[in-house]
C-alpha cells in the first residue's frame, strides 16, 4: 500500500495560487530510477519488519529499529517535498503555491499506524511510548523551525495569519477548559449520587445517552434560543455574557457532551472502591463528603481516568465546531478555509486539533501508567 501511494497518489500539487487545485507531482517524478527502486526496497523491508515476530530478547531492538527506520523515512519525505516547495517558488511565479498530496498524506498515516501498532506490541512504559512519539516527529518539528518548509502553501498560509493563528489556539484551549472543569464538577457529584440512588441512575443515563445522539450543530441551535431569551429576560445575565450565540451555547454543548463519559467512568470508578475502605473510614469519623474526597474519589481515579480522557479527546474536537455560534478557536481557520475554498487554510486549523487532542491522549496514557499499578494493587489485581 506504501509502494502504490508513493508512486500512484500526487506527493505535492504546484498551483500557480491559493485558490487552484494544481498539478500533480509524483514521487517518481523527483526520483530517479535508482533511488524508486530503493524506496520500493524500504516500503518491503519496513513490511517484512513490521510482521516479524522475534524472540522476546531481541523484541525491544526489534522494535526500536522499526521505529528509527519509519522515522527516518518521514523525515526525508518531510525534506523532499520541502525542497520541491523551494524550487518551484524559485522557477516559478512570485504566487505559486505547493500543497501537500495525497501520497504524502496516506504515507505519513501508514508510518504513524505502524509506529503506534509497534509501541503498542513492544510493551513499553506509558511514558517511553509517549517519548518515543514525539521523537518520530521530532525530525519534521525541527526543518519547520529551521525555515526548510517555509516555501510550503501551509506555511504560507501560517505566516499570512500568524497572529490570528495563535489567539485561535489559545482560545480553542480556553474554551475546551471551560467545558471539562464544569463537567468533572457536575459529573463526579452525579457519579456519586447515581451509586447511591437506583432511580436518579434510571433517569440521569438515558438523558445522557440521548445528548449523545444529538449532532452537535443541532444542540447549539436548540440551546441558542432558550439562552438568547434568558439574556433579554434578564439584562444582568446579558451582561455576563450570556447570549444565543457566542461562548454560552458553545461551553453548555460541550459541558452536556462530557458528562457522560464522566459519570459513567466516575460510576465505574466508585463501584470497584472496596467496601472495607468505607467502613475503615466512616470507623474513623469521617462524614458522606469527607469519605467521598478522600477515600472513594482516590482509589476510583484508576477508574475515572479513561472516561476523562475521552471526555478531553472529544471536547478539543467537537470545540472545531463552535467557531460556527461565534465561540471562535481553531474552527475559525478551519471554516474559512472551508468557504474561501483554500484547502491549506482548513488544514492549518485542522492540523493543530489533530495534535491537541493527540497530545491530551498521549498525557492520560503517561497519567493511567502511572496509576494503574496503584489501583491495581488497592483491587487485588495481579502485576
Amino acid at each position: 500500500m506504501a509502494a502504490w501511494a508513493a508512486f500512484a497518489l500526487p506527493l505535492v500539487r504546484v498551483a500557480p495560487n491559493r485558490l487552484l487545485t494544481g498539478e500533480p507531482v509524483y514521487l517518481s517524478d523527483l526520483l530517479t530510477l535508482e533511488a524508486s527502486l530503493l524506496f520500493i526496497g524500504i516500503c518491503f523491508l519496513l513490511l517484512w519488519l513490521a510482521r516479524l515476530s522475534p524472540v522476546r530478547r531481541l523484541q525491544t531492538y526489534h522494535s526500536l529499529a522499526l521505529v528509527l527506520l519509519l522515522t527516518l523515512m518521514s523525515a526525508a519525505l518531510f525534506a523532499l517535498t520541502s525542497h520541491q516547495a523551494s524550487k518551484a517558488v524559485h522557477l516559478g511565479p512570485s504566487l505559486v503555491r505547493t500543497s501537500l498530496g495525497a501520497g504524502f498524506w496516506t504515507l505519513m498515516m501508514l508510518a504513524w499506524l505502524i509506529t503506534m501498532d509497534t509501541l503498542d506490541r513492544a510493551g513499553f512504559k506509558a511514558w517511553i511510548r509517549t517519548g518515543l512519539l514525539l521523537f518520530t516527529i521530532a525530525p519534521i518539528v525541527i526543518q519547520v523551525v529551521m525555515g526548510r518548509a517555509d516555501d510550503l502553501s501551509i506555511m504560507k498560509e501560517y505566516f499570512s495569519r500568524s497572529d490570528l493563528f495563535w489567539q485561535a489556539v489559545w482560545r480553542h484551549q480556553e474554551i475546551v477548559l471551560m467545558a471539562i472543569v464544569p463537567s468533572v464538577l457536575l459529573g463526579l457529584p452525579l457519579a456519586w449520587g447515581c451509586q447511591h440512588f437506583v432511580r436518579l441512575r434510571r433517569a440521569v443515563f438515558p438523558v445522557l445517552n440521548l445528548v449523545q445522539t444529538i449532532p452537535s450543530i443541532a444542540l447549539f441551535s436548540l440551546l441558542m434560543a432558550p439562552l438568547a431569551w434568558l439574556a433579554v429576560r434578564y439584562p444582568s445575565l446579558a451582561q455576563a455574557g450570556i447570549s444565543g450565540v457566542g461562548l454560552a451555547p458553545a461551553v453548555l454543548a460541550l459541558v452536556l457532551y462530557s458528562l457522560l463519559p464522566v459519570v459513567r467512568s466516575g460510576l465505574a470508578g466508585l463501584e470497584q472502591v472496596p467496601q472495607a475502605a468505607r467502613s475503615a473510614a466512616r470507623a474513623m469519623g469521617m462524614s458522606t463528603w469527607q469519605v467521598f474526597a478522600h477515600v472513594e474519589l482516590p482509589l476510583a481515579l484508576p477508574m475515572l481516568l479513561p472516561g476523562l480522557r475521552t471526555a478531553v479527546v472529544q471536547t478539543i474536537g467537537l470545540t472545531a465546531v463552535t467557531a460556527l455560534i461565534g465561540a471562535g478557536g481553531l474552527g475559525t481557520l478551519m471554516f474559512d478555509g472551508l468557504f474561501s475554498a483554500a484547502n491549506e487554510l482548513v488544514l492549518l486549523g485542522v492540523l493543530p486539533i489533530v495534535l491537541l487532542a493527540a497530545l491530551a491522549d498521549a498525557l492520560f496514557d503517561v497519567l493511567s501508567g502511572w496509576l494503574n499499578p496503584y489501583g491495581a494493587a488497592i483491587h487485588g489485581v495481579p502485576d
